[in-house]
């Protein structure tokens, strides 16, 4: 099945009424039978694939320096490793497969970023990333069952979470990414379809996006990305970029003060095909959209899309869980 450009709005009760605002797009049919989950629940692609468990029940370390984390991320042991404090680093820390990382209460990780590449099944939480000098996380080379969520990003060099080369299966949930200009590109090259095409599925959903420039996301090849439930403000480039082929749901997500809330192709990428329903568009542009996109084959809730605004900014970023 394929989700169609919808023609009525079916599976939301949204405001009649909303000042300077419009809602768009509409379900003919819900895309996946629904069910309710908690903020701390694994939603999305991320639950496929035999799902995303990171270090389950192994045994937990903390560490407090540069030193220890680079040491931990890089066993090959299963692990739940804990930060405390703000640890200064530089460059990118390879990160094996089976960890849970998790930022104790104001844990940051400043100068540097984490790079999985062709590992599996890891779970990034509860991080401040600052000041990074390539991507803050970087998913690479077929890495899959990977879960980023509840992580605050600013004032990064490059991507604040970039997925590329063939990784798959991935969810990006309830981060916070402000004063950044490149947020998160699913997608490295328009030469790159042998490896990409069949794969870059990821779930966007909860994300606060706040005066973050671009890419939230900027897709390649990935069919179906799923877009939904986000918060855009004052976006100044623009919000989704659907190109070479890519196929993109942007469901439900509430966009205030964004002219160029979504669109068809990017730069000299050729366009790929985007299906909005239920959004909400606030002091916004009215987004561009065509042709079709693959079902999404998981269980989800959308919140209606006139309160994600309050639901994300409620929750959104590092400090918004216990863990």
């Amino acid at each position: 099945m394929e989700q169609k450009m919808p023609g009525r709005i079916s599976r939301f009760t949204l405001a009649a009424a909303l000042p300077l605002a419009l809602v768009t797009g509409a379900g003919a049919a819900s895309a996946a039978p629904v069910q309710t989950l908690a903020i701390t629940d694994l939603v999305g692609w991320a639950t496929q694939n035999g799902g995303t468990t990171g270090g389950g029940s192994a045994a937990t370390t903390t560490v407090t320096s540069a030193s220890a984390l680079t040491t931990a991320l890089g066993s090959t042991s299963a692990a739940t490793i804990r930060v405390s404090g703000t640890i200064n680093c530089s460059g990118m820390l390879r990160v094996r497969s089976n960890k849970t990382i998790i930022g104790n209460a104001g844990a940051a990780i400043v100068g540097c970023g984490f790079n999985i590449n062709g590992d599996r099944n890891v779970v990034i939480r509860n991080l401040s990333f600052r000041n990074w000098n390539d991507d803050a996380i970087n998913v690479q080379e077929s890495a899959t069952n990977i879960w980023i969520d509840h992580n605050s990003f600013s004032n990064g060099y490059d991507g604040a979470v970039d997925i590329k080369r063939g990784s798959d299966f991935i969810t990006v949930s309830w981060n916070r990414v402000f004063n950044h200009d490149k947020s998160m590109l699913l997608g490295h090259s328009d030469s790159n379809a042998s490896q990409d095409t069949g794969h870059l599925r990821v779930t966007y959903h909860h994300n606060w996006f706040d005066a973050s420039t671009q890419r939230h996301p900027r897709v390649r090849f990935g069919n179906p990305v799923h877009v939904y439930n986000n918060y855009y403000y004052n976006n100044s480039g623009y919000g989704v970029a659907s190109t070479e082929g890519a196929g993109v749901l942007v469901e439900a997500n509430s966009f205030e003060g964004v002219d160029d809330p979504y669109h068809l192709g990017e730069g000299s990428s050729d366009a790929g095909t985007l299906v909005a329903r239920n959004n909400l568009l606030v002091n916004s542009g009215s987004g561009q959209t065509g042709g079709s996109v693959k079902s999404i084959p998981y269980s989800y809730t959308a919140d209606a899309a006139s309160s994600v605004k309050s639901i994300v900014t409620a929750n959104a970023g590092a400090g918004r869980i216990s863990l």
